[in-house]
């Protein structure tokens, strides 16, 4: 009897250690970053008379979507992950999860995601949630391995969410929306290029075409920085022209826009690990500040 209720116990007992591994998998800050960005293009879609019930489902949708994608990005990329110091101790690499177990939960959460925005939201939300796991995966994700254009193809997945978000709340997609697209798209080439250039060498052991593992001595890539980071200036203050935004948000765009200009421009004068550490954190900063202004700017006005 006491072997019986011993195995009784030890089947209904949890494998927390699993269970974290599995939630890591959905890359939990990328997906709460998607969320973020996501939930800035329903809010300015559907002011003043925001739902926060429907909000709420659009958030849980989205963060199904971006951790189903996470999961399947890093099943498809086992291999280079292998390879890599920064994701060598991933899940899937060192064997704590089995390669069919991650693309099975992967495709379910996905699944559960896109029909949810779907049924409980609208199904262009559905429909955009599934182009950008589309894109991500299936887009992105193979050309990482074949050319350093693959950043922007990634840049055009990243840059979807708020277009979801206001498609969630309003139906459609119009012109205001695709401007927020528009600055998600320019802000990921500063970010992600510097990253890429401090995991230089890490993104050649994996295979990587990225463009500083070409861009030896950097002068291209922090020239795209500097271009990039220059075009958010006025791209940023687009939205008060449009009457998106009032003066609050317009400040802030341009005090934001100056500083991480001035980051890029010194990464652009001294190529070094150090400099582009602090062009990272710098767009991380920039963005999320820039949806804050925006929704500050709404409740003020």
């Amino acid at each position: 009897m006491k072997s019986g209720v011993g195995v009784e116990k030890n089947y209904l007992s949890i494998n927390w250690a699993k269970v974290w591994d599995y939630a890591i998998l959905t890359k939990p800050r990328i997906s709460l970053f998607v969320a973020l960005s996501t939930c800035v293009g329903f809010v300015l879609g559907s002011w003043p008379e925001t739902q926060m019930v429907t909000m709420l489902h659009v958030l849980l949708a989205t963060l199904l979507v971006a951790g189903g994608s996470g999961v399947l990005n890093q099943f498809l990329e086992r291999d280079l992950d292998a390879r890599m110091k920064r994701t060598e101790n991933r899940p899937l690499p060192t064997g704590r999860l089995k390669a069919a177990e991650a693309n099975l939960f992967g495709l379910l959460v996905s699944a559960c995601g896109i029909l949810y925005m779907g049924l409980v939201v609208n199904w262009l939300a559905s429909f955009l949630a599934a182009l950008t796991w589309g894109i991500y995966l299936f887009v992105y994700t193979p050309l990482k391995t074949k050319t350093v254009q693959n950043t922007a193809v990634g840049a055009v997945a990243g840059a979807l969410p708020p277009v979801g978000g206001w498609a969630a709340a309003q139906g459609e997609i119009p012109l205001a929306a695709w401007v927020l697209f528009a600055i998600m798209f320019t802000w990921q080439f500063p970010h992600f290029l510097s990253i890429a250039w401090i995991y230089r060498a890490d993104y050649a052991r994996g295979g990587h075409r990225m463009l500083p593992v070409e861009d030896l001595e950097g002068s291209r890539t922090s020239a795209r920085i500097l271009f990039y980071s220059l075009l958010l200036l006025p791209l940023g203050v687009v939205p008060v022209f449009l009457g998106m935004s009032g003066w609050i948000y317009g400040i802030a765009s341009i005090l934001l826009g100056l500083g991480l200009f001035y980051v890029g421009f010194n990464f652009f004068k001294e190529r070094t690990d150090r400099r582009a550490r602090y062009l990272m954190r710098a767009t991380l900063v920039y963005l999320p500040a820039l949806w804050c202004a925006i929704i500050v700017d709404r409740l003020v006005m």
